[in-house]
């Protein structure tokens, strides 16, 4: 902290606007500095006397100033003030010093005086009049008095020992009543100022007769000493004066004889015993002493003065009062420890140690106080604060003076603590795990995610960003959404269990500080699965046009295995347990479905009456709700023999639509065939020329012909280019424009295929009939 010191002096009265000095020159201080340092003045007092014009730097006259009504008689009158300046904060103490012109004439309370003096009265009997009072002071004061020409009193001019002037009437020539009764003078008081001003006040005197000796005091100077704010009437001091005449002559009476300090208000004299007592208010901070001259009067008007002194002791009657130069409120958060948040000025009207004044805070709280100038005490902060722990504190300074008992008083402060962003927002989980059943509509709310941060206003704005991550190929935006604000996740698409079964992204929570402020949070959202798939048969194969037959022997007991019916669901759980029903049968007698398995077996003994084609429908249903089921058939040929299936078998009809297909692209093959056989012939041909031109070139030259043959070149008629170690072999049935052309496989498979339309014999069929003894070889026709 900056400070300094300067001193004016001006005359009093001067006009409103008046220059008092260039402060911003005095103290070397630049003009942009006073105003973006706020420059202001501040004062204890009600009355702003002067002004801080800070674009100009200068001080001017702000109210009317009268020296006499600031200061009284006090010499020399100024009046003090600071100027405070901030960022950084400066302080500087002004003082003004009043100087006083002649406004005021020398006035006497009263407007006249009377005197009674005896005829008798000695030569050189003083007579002390009223001392006129002029609130100038110095050569504007009072500066002595007059009295106007008279053949028996001259007039003698005294000063207090504070500086007061006071005159007195000497009696010169002795009076005599019977030639002159009654005088009236005039007293003139006049001052030193330019121009001179004067005052007066008449003098009457009454000549009395036959008392020749005045009261004499005891004692030339009383003192005494009271104590401040003491109650009315409290003894003071007594004063004595004694006459010697006899009879009422002797009577003395006191009183004051100057009225002018208004002491009359705080004092009093009984007239008859001369006890002083107090009937005012008596206070030490305005008067520390009190000087009264008191008279005493005999019933003759012989008169004697003496001087009571009168020492007040202060007492710890004032409470300190504290004054608050500059506070500042809010304060950022992140202000270093030691920042100045106030300045405030102590005082007490008190002295001595009752005017020592000890500043404090009371409750426990990071800040602490500390003096830098008499009376002027700082208000630091002691730690780092922070805002989401205390956001405002109260802080109550305790000024205690040292008097006793101690007189303290509180001043709080309300300070607040402005926001930083220096808190990231954060989630109350750290993984939020969130479930969707599969199908859902696209938007659906899936999660609602919730950051707190414990900043304010702007810093404590939160938005939800989506994290850009990959699910698969695919960016996590395309399966959900983030809404900024509310934090909401939304389902942007409908989800398949069977495709995807959890998805897994990260969500950043970010402040509206600056810079911002984030965290991230992991959310994982699992699908959950219903039941929108069928189960699915795998075995039986069910074809269009072909029969698949499985052969049971008539020989087979009772829980011969005939097939088995396998099926899946590609949904999960509970939803993926399926169950085999037998929905219709030819015979329900004779077969029965495994309920958890599918397994197809005989519930009795195969008899020779039981029909050769049976034909089973099986139901295949999950578990789920509400349940889905598949149907399949399952074709059974009860015979021994493969000649007992094929006879029974031929009978089945062709399906009218898959013949009309079949034809159709039987015919379409042929004329791809045909089209490509014909490119072939033509360029064979071509080629053929081609090659008999370049023989007969040769022919007709002389060079040898050398034969070239390729390895593994057989020429079987001459005119061939195959390799002699590829076979063909080719089965074709009497309708073979309706019929499929197959190849041969291994022996060991159970399924005979054929095609029921078929009439002709077939060939190898001795070759198959291993195949058909076969118990558990099923029929596919086709």
């Amino acid at each position: 902290m900056v400070s300094g010191h300067i001193r004016y002096s001006i005359p009093e009265e001067m006009k409103k606007g008046s220059l008092i000095g260039n402060i911003a020159q005095d103290l070397g201080l630049d003009l942009k500095r006073l105003r973006s340092g706020r420059a202001r003045i501040v004062t204890g007092e009600s009355i702003q006397y002067t002004e801080l014009k800070t674009d100009k730097g200068i001080l001017i006259v702000n109210e009317r100033i009268d020296r006499e009504q600031l200061c009284g008689d006090v010499t020399p009158c100024s009046f003090s003030f600071e100027v405070i300046l901030e960022n950084p904060m400066e302080l500087h103490q002004i003082t003004v010093e009043i100087t006083d012109i002649n406004d005021h004439s020398p006035t006497f309370k009263r407007d006249r005086i009377n005197f009674e003096i005896s005829e008798i009265a000695n030569i050189g009997a003083r007579f002390t009049l009223t001392s006129a009072e002029d609130p100038d002071v110095g050569i504007n004061g009072l500066r002595e008095y007059f009295l106007t020409e008279n053949d028996n009193f001259a007039l003698k001019q005294n000063s207090n020992a504070d500086g007061k002037k006071y005159a007195e009437m000497v009696l010169q020539k002795p009076l005599d009543r019977e030639t002159n009764p009654h005088l009236s003078l005039k007293l003139i008081a006049v001052d030193g100022g330019t121009p001179q001003r004067s005052g007066t006040v008449n003098i009457d005197i009454t000549v009395l007769d036959a008392n020749d000796n005045a009261p004499v005091f005891n004692q030339s100077v009383y003192k005494a000493t009271v104590m401040e704010n003491s109650p009315r009437d409290t003894y003071v001091i007594t004063v004595n004066a004694s006459d010697a005449d006899f009879g009422s002559n002797s009577i003395v009476t006191y009183y004051f004889s100057d009225l002018s300090s208004g002491l009359s208000d705080l004092f009093t004299v009984d007239e008859k015993s001369g006890v002083i007592l107090i009937t005012g208010s008596v206070d030490y901070e305005k008067d520390k002493r009190y000087e009264l001259r008191i008279e005493a009067k005999d019933q003759g008007g012989l008169t004697d003065s003496s001087k009571v002194i009168i020492d007040v002791t202060d007492v710890n009657d004032n409470t300190p009062t504290v004054s608050v130069m500059s506070f500042t409120s809010p304060v950022s958060e992140d202000s270093p420890s030691g920042t100045t948040i106030g300045i405030i000025n102590v005082k007490d009207l008190d002295s001595g140690d009752n005017g020592q004044v000890n500043c404090r805070i009371e409750q426990n709280a990071p800040f602490k106080i500390k003096s830098n100038l008499r009376n002027y005490y700082t208000l630091v902060t002691d730690t780092v604060l922070d805002r989401e722990s205390v956001s405002e504190y109260n802080i109550t300074v305790v000024a205690t003076d040292a008097g006793m008992p101690p007189l303290s008083t509180k001043r709080t402060f309300n300070l607040k603590v402005s926001d930083v962003n220096d808190n990231a927002p954060v989630f109350p989980q750290s993984v939020y795990n969130a479930f969707i059943t599969e199908n859902n509509s696209p938007g659906v709310s899936v999660l609602t995610l919730r950051a707190k941060d414990p900043d304010e206003n702007q810093n404590a704005r939160i938005s939800y960003i989506l994290e850009d991550t990959n699910i698969g190929a695919s960016p996590v935006s395309d399966y959900v959404s983030v809404n900024a604000e509310s934090g909401v996740i939304h389902a942007v698409r409908s989800f398949d269990y069977e495709q995807i079964k959890q998805l897994q992204l990260v969500v950043k929570a970010q402040d509206g500080g600056s810079p911002p402020l984030s965290s991230n949070v992991t959310v994982k959202i699992m699908i959950q699965d219903q039941n929108d798939n069928p189960p699915q048969v795998l075995y039986p194969v069910q074809t269009g046009g072909s029969l698949v037959a499985e052969m049971v022997p008539r020989s087979a007991d009772v829980g011969y295995l005939v097939t088995k019916v396998v099926a899946v669901d590609v949904d999960s759980g509970q939803n993926a347990w399926l169950s085999y029903k037998l929905q219709k049968a030819t015979d329900r007698a004779l077969f029965e479905v495994g309920l958890q398995n599918g397994e197809i077996r005989t519930i009795r003994q195969v008899t020779d009456k039981d029909a050769v084609k049976q034909r089973l429908t099986v139901i295949v249903e999950d578990n789920g709700q509400p349940s889905r089921s598949a149907t399949v058939i399952v074709n059974v040929a009860v015979a021994d023999s493969f000649p007992e299936v094929l006879s029974e078998f031929t009978d089945f009809p062709h399906d009218k639509e898959y013949n009309d297909n079949l034809t159709f692209y039987l015919v379409l093959a042929l004329a791809v065939v045909s089209f490509l056989f014909i490119t072939c012939l033509v360029v064979i041909i071509s080629v053929k020329i081609y090659r008999w031109r370049q023989s007969r070139i040769l022919y007709h030259s002389n060079l040898p012909v050398i034969p070239y043959y390729p390895p593994r070149y057989s020429d079987t008629l001459g005119t061939g280019t195959l390799p002699h170690v590829y076979n063909y072999e080719v089965c074709r049935t009497t309708d073979s424009r309706k019929s499929d052309c197959k190849f041969g496989r291994a022996g060991s498979q159970n399924v005979l295929i054929m095609d029921p339309s078929s009439t002709g014999t077939m060939q190898r069929i001795q070759s198959e009939k291993s195949i058909l003894d076969e118990p558990d070889s099923p029929l596919e026709v086709s």
